[in-house]
């Protein structure tokens, strides 16, 4: 077995409804659909600069090391 990956869990906690069209399809690309729902992600560079772009309408829940 390969070494653990660090994950993250972020939380939509607005909702994308006139907003930007880009934080739109950021929130999409997270997998975030809907306030309330949650992702497990793992915690890359590039999913964190997803998460700071639309930082106001998302929260992280936990991120597990």
């Amino acid at each position: 077995m390969g070494p653990k990956k660090n994950t993250i869990t972020v939380k939509q906690i607005k909702s994308s409804i006139g907003k930007h069209k880009s934080h739109r399809a950021t929130l999409l690309g997270l997998g975030l659909k809907k306030i309330n729902s949650q992702r497990t992600l793992e915690d890359t560079p590039c999913v964190r600069g997803m998460i700071d772009k639309v930082s106001y309408m998302v929260e992280v829940v936990s991120g597990d090391s």
